[in-house]
């Protein structure tokens, strides 16, 4: 059996990759492991970047704002714009008008936010779907010299934006509120649902682009799949000290009491971000200017050995195996 999430990178190369129609000349990135968006020819100047994502298994009250981020962040990565939406959304049974009117309100008003437009999609009730589900297609445009991919080059540094564990941390207020209540106080979940704003890395991206040599963003599997893919698709190796990572603190708080390790928990709202080690200054300082944390937390390495150096001392780097989120939110 397929095990919950995501499929992993053996079955996407056993089943998927083989079988996606004929070849054609407009696509300059295609499906590939640790592509989160394709790129197709546009003009003479610019290239067109395309991403899809499901929204399931997020808080209703912000459905609209996950349905015009999860997309547009992986459109973001590449150095784009989202401007264009396609949104499917499935409903269950029972829905009412004031539900689909909440979902619909929210996703306009970030889509006004971003400048951006929804051009299409599909919008009904059916009694075979249980809960609330919905698949965003965003599309963006980008000079071909600006155009960003996730390979790195041998002693870039890693940065991450805001900390890790935060998306995973943030469902649990939502979804396990009762039990955090043994926890954390009223507030402090409050505060946490909040936290909610942070799970997008448009805006991240947005300021770091034009700095940064490629970008990828942090979801299911965590830091691990994302820094890996790179490392694979960049035949490179990466050192990570475990002292600069940086996890909030009532988001670590949650993530010890339910023994999660925040290096393979989705981490959506994290973004990795490859930068010459000459940019790296500026673009934290952009990124805090902008209210937005970012740390340096290693290097990608001629040697092929990934290691976390854990108070001196080096050990292998984690791999995605199977992710907490997926566990307790699919």
């Amino acid at each position: 059996m397929l095990p919950l999430g995501k499929l992993r990178n053996e079955t996407l190369k056993e089943i998927i990759l083989p079988n996606l129609g004929i070849k054609n000349s407009k696509i300059v990135v295609g499906p590939k492991e640790g592509f989160d968006a394709a790129v197709l020819e546009y003009d003479d100047d610019h290239y067109l970047v395309i991403a899809t994502d499901p929204i399931l298994g997020v808080p209703f009250e912000h459905f609209g704002f996950f349905a015009y981020h999860f997309a547009s962040s992986d459109v973001s990565t590449f150095g784009a714009r989202s401007k264009w939406l396609v949104v499917d959304l499935l409903l269950p049974k029972g829905t009412t008008k004031e539900e689909l009117n909440s979902i619909i309100m929210e996703l306009n008003n970030e889509c006004k936010a971003y400048n951006s437009s929804i051009v299409g999609g599909h919008t009904g009730v059916y009694p075979s779907v249980n809960e609330i589900v919905a698949t965003t297609t965003a599309l963006g445009l980008i000079k071909k010299e600006e155009l960003k991919l996730p390979i790195a080059k041998a002693g870039d540094d890693i940065i991450i934006t805001k900390g890790l564990g935060i998306e995973f941390a943030v469902g649990l207020a939502y979804f396990k509120e009762k039990e955090l209540k043994n926890v954390l106080s009223i507030s402090e979940i409050a505060e946490l649902k909040e936290m909610y704003k942070l799970e997008t890395v448009v805006k991240d991206a947005l300021i770091a682009k034009n700095f940064a040599r490629g970008m990828h963003d942090v979801t299911e599997g965590g830091l691990a799949s994302a820094l890996h893919e790179i490392a694979d698709n960049s035949n490179l190796g990466f050192k990570v000290h475990e002292k600069t990572l940086y996890v909030p603190p009532l988001v670590k708080k949650v993530l010890e009491t339910y023994e999660v390790n925040p290096l393979t928990v989705s981490s959506t709202g994290t973004l990795v971000i490859i930068s010459p080690k000459e940019k790296s200054n500026y673009i934290i300082k952009e990124l805090n200017n902008n209210g937005i944390k970012a740390f340096v937390i290693g290097e990608f390495t001629e040697e092929k050995e990934r290691v976390l150096i854990r108070e001196e001392k080096m050990e292998e780097f984690p791999k995605f195996e199977k992710d907490p989120y997926a566990e307790i939110y699919l």
